[in-house]
């Protein structure tokens, strides 16, 4: 659905029917359209206040908007009209979790009226978590995935928990090895958390044994290929990417082009990837196909991420106050003892949840003074550009699609990575340590355009030496990590913005 088609059911939106406009509703919303729905819900929600329906759905419209006040509102409206009803339960329970609310309770409830249902265990999980009772998190979760050893989602969850929390993350999956056998699902997650725990010998082993399990199939081929040449195994990886044809999917084209660019090849990853992008997804390309057009001195790449204007930076302590309050508060969220397992976090910490969904005033005011910055930093991006993945023509509306806060300690860093579901990403330094003596004068700033370990060869496009109160916003396609630092506290809040929705045409 085109953002034209959609305002055109809004102009015909069927008001008097709730029946009608619950369906429509919804239909809005699968479609990513949240922002159209809002005032109309609203109007619905008091037209119709008798109709639990209405209140849910002025909830999901108002989460998807990233307005937890209102979506708080509509979902207790609707658990107190229809409290029997588990979907209604279960969204009022999510919407107060994230908002920072007590939900452990609210859980539980959800969880008496749909007792099979795995997203609500999770959630309860995630609640226990984030007030501090992680033993029973991941006593909860042990306990579910002991008795259905197949449940994945819960499975990876547990291990999530349990790397976050210092223990071993992989130690209560090993023990499945009968159902591990069995079912191809449990399997790849198991591949897909020893990667994320960069044990790639096990990942190995474990991909090796599959084979003999099920055969040489095409999902075992492309994980082979990819963990052989992350282990430098470059023949071997040649090998079982060349079994398969590897321009009809987003994610293996990915994988086989950073194989590429790893075994100097950017001219092949180039060939592979310009087809692709222009396809839906192709996000994932873009930073390799960047990588490989820099290392052929391909002058696109100035057209891809060389204006300096998609790197903006922005103090904004003055605007937001309060900077030690934040960092107090920070640092009492930051509940993990260990780095997140999937995330480019290394020696530090990372909260969990939507950080900038919290209702507290101190979180209220951050996300207000960091929208106004990234609205006064799109506002001077370059105009539109034809297949551009951050040059767009539809510019609205900008919401947040993730954030958090991210503590580093002594010799933390990030390493290189990318925010491929984003359209902008961003750094926002709430504490530093102090400035470094040592020879490098780069110790914990962060480094713009720069994959070292794919292409060391390649400089970055910009260093930026972080300062409290002050806000970096870049293209989430774009290379970043930052330099490791000797000693101290380096506390960061990081968010994405969604991209928005273009016309066909756009």
């Amino acid at each position: 659905m085109t953002r034209q088609e959609a305002m055109d059911i809004v102009s015909r939106f069927p008001k008097s029917d709730p029946d009608a406009a619950f369906s429509t509703g919804v239909r809005l919303l699968k479609a990513d359209f949240p922002e159209l729905l809002l005032p109309i819900a609203q109007k619905l929600s008091k037209n119709f206040a008798n109709d639990p329906r209405m209140h849910q759905l002025l909830g999901l419209a108002a989460r998807a908007c990233g307005d937890s006040d209102i979506a708080l509102s509509a979902f207790r409206d609707a658990c107190r009209i229809l409290p029997s009803n588990a979907l209604m339960a279960h969204s009022y329970a999510r919407a107060a979790l994230e908002a920072g609310n007590p939900a452990i309770s609210l859980f539980e409830r959800a969880s008496q009226l749909a007792p099979q249902d795995g997203t609500v265990l999770q959630g309860l999980a995630s609640a226990l978590f984030h007030e501090g009772r992680s033993s029973e998190a991941i006593a909860l979760l042990e306990r579910i995935t002991d008795a259905n050893p197949l449940w994945s989602e819960g499975q990876r969850d547990l291990a999530h928990l349990r790397g976050q929390m210092g223990l071993p993350p992989l130690h209560r999956l090993a023990q499945k090895s009968t159902e591990l056998r069995q079912s191809r699902e449990l399997t790849r997650l198991f591949i897909t958390l020893s990667l994320e725990a960069r044990d790639l010998e096990l990942a190995s082993a474990t991909v090796a044994e599959a084979a003999a399990n099920f055969g040489e199939e095409d999902w075992l081929v492309i994980l082979s290929g990819h963990i052989q040449s992350e282990l430098g195994w470059i023949a071997e990886a040649d090998a079982n990417f060349s079994k398969r044809n590897l321009a009809t999917n987003i994610e293996d084209a990915s994988l086989y082009a950073r194989h590429l660019i790893r075994a100097s090849r950017p001219r092949e990853a180039a060939s592979l990837l310009e087809p692709l992008v222009g396809m839906d997804r192709d996000r994932m390309l873009w930073p390799y196909l960047s990588l490989a057009w820099r290392l052929l001195n391909d002058e696109r790449w100035q057209w891809l991420e060389g204006d300096p204007r998609l790197i903006g930076t922005y103090n904004i302590a003055k605007k937001f106050g309060d900077m030690n309050g934040l960092a107090k508060r920070l640092r009492e969220l930051h509940v993990s003892k260990a780095e997140p397992l999937d995330q480019s976090v290394r020696g530090g910490t990372q909260t969990d949840g939507n950080l900038l969904l919290r209702t507290e005033p101190v979180f209220r005011r951050l996300r207000r003074a960091l929208m106004a910055a990234v609205d006064e930093h799109v506002r001077q991006l370059p105009a539109f550009q034809a297949n551009h993945p951050t040059l767009l023509k539809n510019r609205e509306p900008r919401r947040i699609s993730g954030s958090w806060s991210v503590r580093l300690s002594q010799t933390g860093h990030h390493v290189d990575h990318v925010h491929s579901q984003g359209w902008l990403s961003s750094a926002f330094y709430v504490a530093l340590p102090p400035k470094s003596t040592t020879a490098d004068q780069h110790d914990g700033w962060l480094a713009l355009g720069e994959c070292r370990e794919l292409a060391p060869s390649l400089a970055p496009y910009k260093l930026v030496e972080p300062k409290v109160g002050q806000l970096v916003l870049f293209p989430s396609t774009m290379w970043h990590g930052t330099r490791p630092f000797p000693s101290g506290e380096r506390m960061s809040v990081a968010f994405d913005v969604a991209r928005p929705r273009q016309s066909k045409a756009g």
